[in-house]
């Protein structure tokens, strides 16, 4: 990669870690479908209007639309559900921890749903390293017994899983611009979502302080709808594999603002998990493998 797409990289990384932070922080005034409402609502607004203003526009069959409800469940929906409630419960920095359990998922999904991508030796093995990560992440707090906490871990590593999910499914999108996939999805998801905040939360009887707005804007415009433009950008330009360094960098982002600006605080056991999900991704990804045969 240039070094133009490296600072993309680091962007990304930085706008993904920061979602968690700037959730933890909208958490002290809002519920969590009212988060997730607001992040997905703001962010569709934003990429319909570049899709449009762009010359672009977003396919109106049935069929399509279908498609774009399943995706926005699986890579919004839910995913958003679980982390947003999941952070009522963990810290920010441990949650983008679990989250970038995501890969593991996704080699064994591949792996049973799919034709091309089959387990490898490497693959298997960083699999098994990196769920020995999250049994060190998770066991001291279920060994402790069920409790909110514990739920809170589970709903994270749930929404790992969800993603999986949709980086499987969305292989149907092929040959449709990113940014419309992304609108689509992203106002499919507003639609659903919307019924759900409305019902059980009653948004309109919050009072978010200025703070809480600015970070739920952030989380909506920056953290998402931008977010997406550079993800696809870095995709077209450097590739997949180029990309998935992103799954290194989200943690360490998270990690840095968590502790240094939520005043966060996390145990041996968190970095230990980390290092053991980072040496599973890096066996996953297989290129430091390469070159070191090389």
């Amino acid at each position: 990669m240039r070094a133009k797409e490296w600072i993309l990289l680091l962007i990304l990384s930085l706008l993904w870690g920061g979602s968690f932070f700037f959730t933890k922080i909208v958490l002290r005034d809002l519920q969590p479908f009212t988060v997730v409402l607001g992040r997905v609502s703001f962010a569709a607004i934003a990429l319909i209007s570049f899709v449009y203003l762009s010359g672009r526009r977003i396919p109106i069959s049935p069929r399509m639309w279908r498609a774009f409800l399943v995706m926005g469940a699986l890579n919004n929906l839910i995913p958003f559900s679980l982390i947003v409630w999941g952070q009522t419960q963990i810290d920010s920095s441990l949650a983008a921890i679990l989250n970038a359990t995501t890969p593991l998922f996704t080699v064994l999904l591949a792996h049973l749903l799919t034709h091309d991508e089959r387990l490898t030796t490497n693959r298997l093995f960083g699999v098994l390293i990196g769920l020995c990560g999250v049994v060190v992440l998770v066991g001291p707090e279920v060994l402790h017994g069920i409790k909110l906490r514990s739920l809170g871990l589970f709903a994270i590593i749930g929404a790992a899983f969800c993603y999986s999910c949709a980086g499987i499914y969305g292989r149907r999108f092929q040959g449709l611009s990113p940014v419309v996939i992304s609108a689509g999805i992203l106002a499919s998801t507003t639609v659903m979502i919307l019924p759900l905040a409305l019902i059980l939360e009653q948004p309109w009887a919050s009072r978010p302080s200025p703070i809480t707005w600015g970070a739920l804007l952030a989380l909506g415009l920056f953290n998402t709808a931008i977010a997406y433009l550079i993800y696809f950008r870095i995709l077209s330009v450097a590739g997949a594999t180029n990309l998935s360094l992103v799954t290194f960098l989200i943690p360490i982002s998270a990690l840095l603002l968590g502790v240094f600006i939520l005043g966060e605080r996390l145990d041996w056991t968190a970095f230990a998990g980390m290092a053991l999900i980072f040496i599973g991704l890096t066996a996953i990804d297989g290129r430091l493998f390469h070159q070191s045969r090389r």
